[in-house]
């Protein structure tokens, strides 16, 4: 008896490597959000900030995924998985672009934005990022998991 694999079938190699290169975008983007509390009192300081505004700062990081999650939802629908990676990406390179003129400018308001949109940047690459990699797995890596209605 023998057994056939269907043709569309993702080799280990195949999906080994897509989960390495999802791991590496997670280390990336997990590491953009561990700065997060690393920068709270050097922006406290630069901008002469009370508790208050120093942690609406961070506030406003994670705000950003109650608000734009069904908005990111529906772009993700539009553009797909891997356009909505590469949009996640761009929108992180546009934070890091405008962090420059908020750090030299010291305003409160414009770091609340810049880490809005850094928050922004997560939902557009993490949503997909999970998707892909349930959709990589093998077949019985999601069925021992019971992501079966995830899997291929």
């Amino acid at each position: 008896m023998t057994t056939s694999t269907p043709s569309n079938a993702i080799s280990r190699k195949d999906y080994v490597f897509s989960i390495s290169i999802i791991g590496l975008f997670f280390f990336i983007f997990g590491f953009v959000t561990w700065l997060n509390g690393i920068l709270i009192p050097f922006l406290r300081t630069a901008c002469e900030l009370n508790d208050f505004q120093a942690y609406f700062v961070t506030f406003a990081f994670y705000v950003s995924y109650f608000v734009m999650a069904l908005p990111s939802s529906a772009v993700l629908k539009k553009t797909g998985f891997k356009n909505g990676m590469s949009l996640g990406l761009w929108i992180m390179a546009a934070g890091a672009m405008i962090f420059v003129p908020a750090a030299m400018t010291r305003t409160f308001g414009l770091f609340s934005w810049v880490y809005l949109l850094k928050g922004q940047d997560w939902l557009f690459f993490r949503q997909p990022q999970i998707h892909i990699l349930l959709l990589s797995a093998p077949r019985e890596c999601c069925q021992k998991n019971q992501h079966n209605g995830n899997c291929k």
